[in-house]
């Protein structure tokens, strides 16, 4: 293999959710969200709820189409209501939203494969993830998902859209893929998409090469022991490749980062109320004191920025690559009575340097895009290459970010 040239480029649709904690929060009954909302609002503060009273009653009564769906009514408040914060990292998800993506956690799923958001109402790739369909059908960061079947994704939410696109393995998706202000259509066959997170090899300069595809549960394990026998070959140099990473997991980020920091701050949690809490690591990690780079694009998101903030901003190594998503916030998981989900956005994330990403991204100690290919030609990987070059002790040339690409 040949180092010079992409190790691997990585394609996956997740449909768009991935960790969870268990929080009950309303009885097991179908009547019980009714009942104690109801029981609540009379209790306490109950003029504010009355309205929604009314309009609940008034659809039951007076409506034409009988009956109502109680369960859609339900699900319907809980999207307006959380849909009024403006915020597209805090959402509901349906029962079977919720088991896709606890399924996703669990290392497998049925899909295309690729981590979407909601940037200002269109459904937009963040990554496609390691060997799905998606990679293989050319699916790129920033591409946005217009239509899916031939129905509208544009303004829909993102949950909606992404069970849309989901579906069994062996089955064909038709989608209408927006990029660079140019309609495609691209048809992708679903498939049974595996999630390995870790993997890595010595390269041929005698440095070694680290990819992270996601912060899964159990990534810090299996970094742990690829790291063993990566370190036991004595490389010159490690390179972490962060690049289409959505993230995941920040305790599994924070267990990684002790692998490549000395002890110290590795990030800070900032909450609403001014409040803060730090994210330390201790002095015990295998891989503190090798050369390293790490590299990320456009497509690092979320963990991927602490993780290679933390490194940056402690002077641990240097960043190489394009700048990075821009998602600083922290999201909690809870699981609903109804086996629905929702996820709140409860704190800002910062550098260890007090610095804040969110919508702005980390920008790379040193610039480098990767070129168009030709048509027919594999893709020449120029920023692993920088990479390579740098740990050589060789001059690399960082090149000017287009105006666009820095949020101008």
């Amino acid at each position: 293999m040949n180092s010079r040239t992409i190790v691997g480029y990585f394609f996956t649709f997740i449909g768009a959710i991935i960790i969870f904690s268990t929080g009950y929060l309303i009885g097991q009954s179908p009547n019980a969200p009714i009942q104690l909302f109801r029981e609540t609002a009379v209790s306490g503060g109950g003029e504010q709820f009355e309205p929604f009273w009314e309009v609940w009653e008034l659809v039951h009564e007076r409506y034409l189409r009988q009956p109502v769906d109680d369960t859609i009514l339900i699900e319907g408040a809980i999207d307006g209501m959380l849909a009024t914060l403006d915020d597209p990292h805090t959402r509901y998800l349906s029962p079977q939203d919720q088991q896709a993506a606890q399924e996703s956690m669990d290392g497998e799923f049925q899909g295309i494969g690729a981590e979407v958001e909601d940037v200002d109402g269109a459904i937009t790739v963040v990554t496609p993830i390691d060997g799905s369909p998606a990679q293989a059908a050319g699916i790129q960061p920033g591409d946005i998902l217009r239509e899916a079947d031939g129905v509208v994704l544009t303004g829909m939410d993102v949950t909606e859209a992404a069970a849309l696109v989901r579906g069994p393995a062996g089955t064909t998706v038709s989608l209408v893929v927006e990029r660079d202000g140019e309609l495609l259509n691209i048809d992708i066959v679903r498939d049974v998409i595996k999630l390995a997170t870790v993997r890595g090899e010595i390269l041929e300069e005698g440095i070694a090469y680290v990819r992270l595809s996601r912060f899964g549960n159990n990534t810090d394990e299996e970094l742990d022991e690829l790291l063993s026998d990566l370190l036991a070959e004595n490389p010159s140099g490690l390179i972490l490749d962060l690049r289409r990473n959505p993230g995941g997991s920040l305790d599994t980020t924070v267990e990684i980062a002790d692998q490549f920091l000395d002890e110290g701050l590795v990030l800070v949690e900032q909450f609403g109320d001014g409040e803060t809490r730090p994210f330390e690591v201790d002095n015990d990690g295998l891989a503190q004191d090798i050369p390293m780079v790490v590299l990320i694009d456009e497509g690092s998101a979320s963990a991927s920025e602490v993780l290679a903030g933390a490194i940056q901003d402690r002077g641990r190594g240097i960043i190489i690559g394009q700048i990075s998503f821009g998602k600083g916030t922290v999201q909690t998981w809870h699981t609903l009575s109804n086996d629905g989900g929702v996820r709140v956005t409860i704190a800002e994330w910062l550098t260890p340097e007090e610095s804040s990403i969110d919508q702005i991204g980390l920008t790379p100690d040193y610039f480098i895009p990767l070129p168009e290919p030709a048509e027919g030609e594999e893709l020449e990987d120029t920023q692993l290459e920088a990479a390579i070059d740098f740990l050589l002790g060789e001059t690399i040339v960082s090149v000017p970010p287009e105006p666009d690409l820095q949020g101008e």
